[in-house]
């Protein structure tokens, strides 16, 4: 097996990574052949159910395959016995971005293979999993037709080129939303614009949360690509 190793002199020791194999979790309600494929992301210190459970609340996704996938780290949550998950921290950042899309990327064509899915891919994240989301959709290997954000960034390494490998995102926050700011908003619409991208910007009351109002906008914005 390939090894990946990085060296780090610290306190006398040296720091070392090494590629492994793991194995993630995810859950898919599939529907007819030729269905387009709706891949959604969970936030932080959250579980696949809860993302599934948001992207099948979408009346748009009817005709989709519906697919959420778990992040990698799992952990309880608190002093529960609540399985919950998150995509990446900072140590060893650059490692974890490329272990996730090459996950992730993995999913979805396994999932698109077994239900025969038609070529349409929109990938949906809220908060932590924006960031997965807009990973993913700009190292996929083709085109991604939509990606649903709400209450997360654009990541900053995301040059233009690899942004305009979306066609089109809802970019949305509620009003209320002290972690995803407007001025945060603002910044990510304007970087989408430039690299060509279509944005619709969706502001509604509501703090860092998915709302019943939010899975109205998604639906309409998933049957203009349907």
């Amino acid at each position: 097996m390939t090894c990946m190793l990085r060296y780090l002199n610290f306190m006398g020791f040296n720091e070392r990574t090494i590629e492994t194999v793991t194995h993630g979790r995810y859950l898919v309600d599939g529907r007819e052949p030729g269905s387009p494929v709706l891949a959604g992301f969970h936030g932080y210190a959250e579980s696949v159910e809860i993302q599934f459970e948001r992207l099948q609340a979408i009346a748009g996704a009817d005709p989709w395959i519906v697919l959420s996938v778990q992040g990698l780290h799992r952990f309880y949550r608190g002093r529960f016995n609540d399985v919950v998950a998150s995509w990446m921290t900072r140590q060893d950042r650059d490692i974890a971005i490329a272990d996730n899309t090459m996950y992730v990327t993995k999913v979805i064509d396994t999932v698109a293979n077994e239900y025969s899915a038609n070529s349409k891919r929109v990938l949906a994240g809220f908060s932590q999993g924006v960031s997965m989301a807009f990973r993913c959709a700009a190292g996929y290997g083709r085109s991604v037709d939509g990606v649903v954000a709400l209450g997360g960034d654009v990541p900053p390494e995301l040059d233009a080129p690899a942004l305009a490998r979306i066609r089109t995102v809802l970019l949305a926050r509620g009003t209320r939303d002290e972690l995803y700011t407007a001025e945060k908003l603002e910044t990510d619409e304007r970087r989408l614009r430039a690299a060509g991208v279509n944005v619709q910007v969706l502001s509604f009351d509501a703090g860092h949360e998915w709302t019943g109002e939010f899975n109205e906008a998604a639906a309409r914005y998933l049957q203009s690509i349907r």
